[in-house]
């Protein structure tokens, strides 16, 4: 018999990136869910977790959960403010950022990633926001994680576009180039968690409890890398689930989620 879950996708996802988060790193942030995944790190085993927001907040510690990377919340007891170029001059162009989150409309087996336009560029079907500062941190972060839902539109074998570079068409093509990040390290969807193989391709680590090898590939644009035995996620821990329901008790992020 299979336990009653008591935890939604959305909160699978959250918990697993706050797991990937280490104490001391400095993490360029951004909204949504990678806001509540290093707020949840950092309240619950990373006390010494440095919070980089774009909006030029260095080692935030906010007492609520953000709104966005404008909230004034981020500002008290912060280590720095600075401004938006400054941030990205010297502290992620100048190699201070270990971990950045990224997301997009699409991304590829090589951890590409697009934002910019779905369809072919000159005769695009929907043009989408762009980089903003995703393909800065895709190129010197010193590692990306990747959140998103997963389905086989966001998921094809090729992105239409390549907005923010993951390892391109491989690791030596990333290597050639000299991007001195370390390119993506996880992508974690509602299905099961990736990481990347040698040759930089996406590679089935951990499926969630409940989700078969079908579902995954199904929702993929290509035929998934898996290892041996792809192992089940361990689910969220009662504190962890207590945590994250506090730090969002008004639903702004996970009221809906499934």
């Amino acid at each position: 018999m299979v336990a009653t879950r008591t935890y939604t996708d959305t909160e699978m996802m959250v918990v697993e990136a706050a797991r990937s988060l280490v104490d001391g790193e400095r993490v360029l942030v951004g909204v949504g869910m990678p806001n509540l995944a290093a707020c949840l790190a950092l309240r619950l085993h990373a006390p010494n977790l440095v919070l980089i927001f774009e909006s030029g907040v260095v080692g935030a510690q906010p007492a609520r959960l953000p709104l966005s990377i404008g909230d004034s919340v981020l500002v008290e007891n912060s280590q720095a403010v600075c401004s938006m170029f400054e941030l990205f001059n010297f502290y992620l162009q100048g190699g201070l950022v270990d971990v950045g989150f990224l997301g997009g409309a699409q991304i590829d087996r090589f951890g590409n990633i697009n934002s910019t336009v779905i369809g072919p560029y000159d005769k695009c079907k929907v043009r989408l926001p762009g980089s903003g500062g995703a393909c800065e941190i895709a190129i010197h972060a010193k590692r990306t994680v990747v959140m998103t839902k997963q389905d086989a539109k966001r998921f094809p074998e090729r992105v239409d576009f390549i907005t923010s570079p993951g390892f391109l068409s491989g690791r030596k093509e990333r290597e050639s180039l000299g991007l001195p990040g370390g390119g993506p390290k996880l992508v974690i969807t509602d299905l099961g968690v990736y990481k990347f193989d040698s040759d930089g391709k996406m590679r089935l680590t951990h499926r969630h409890c409940g989700v078969s090898l079908d579902q995954v590939r199904a929702s993929l644009g290509w035929e998934p890398e898996l290892i041996d035995s792809p192992e089940y996620t361990v689910p969220p821990s009662d504190e962890e689930l207590k945590l994250l329901r506090e730090l969002d008790s008004k639903g702004i992020y996970l009221r809906g989620a499934v």
